[in-house]
């Protein structure tokens, strides 16, 4: 039998990871599992950043944005009926979501995906595909509702 205890869910708290919560606190909640709520500061981006602006603070403020941002994800009263834990890290967000589900033993990854095809996947990438491909774990992935994709 599957036995599920632990549950990551990564956000970049886009719409996209949005609806992937609604399936992480729904399986949570039916399963009775520890569900994790994690955020990762793309530190690659503010390296970029350094000429322009003072990068210590910039990672200071998005670091604690983030944090106050992530545990409101899931409302005060699903919190009560679930367990919860929220965190934050720096670095490479497939990198570090793969480190934390080996550390922490993860059971399934639950995460959304933006649905990007051809030029703009190439360009920008997936977190959700790397994590698919080198998790120590199974991983749901949620497509937007929104996007159509284009058969071949």
């Amino acid at each position: 039998m599957i036995k599920i205890e632990r549950i990551l869910f990564p956000t970049d708290f886009s719409e996209c990871a949005e609806h992937a919560q609604q399936y992480a606190t729904e399986l949570a909640k039916r399963f009775e599992t520890k569900l994790y709520l994690m955020h990762v500061l793309d530190t690659r981006i503010y390296g970029h950043l350094e000429p322009f602006a003072n990068t210590v603070w910039s990672i200071y403020d998005a670091k604690e944005q983030a944090a106050k941002s992530i545990t409101e994800i899931v409302p005060e009263k699903e919190r009560k009926a679930l367990q919860v834990e929220s965190l934050v890290r720096e670095g490479t967000p497939f990198v570090e979501i793969i480190k934390f589900a080996k550390e922490a033993e993860i059971d399934l990854i639950v995460l959304g995906t933006h649905g990007r095809t051809g030029l703009t996947h190439m360009l920008i990438g997936s977190v959700a595909e790397k994590v698919v491909r080198k998790a120590p774990c199974p991983v749901l992935t949620i497509r937007p509702d929104n996007v159509d994709f284009v058969m071949p």
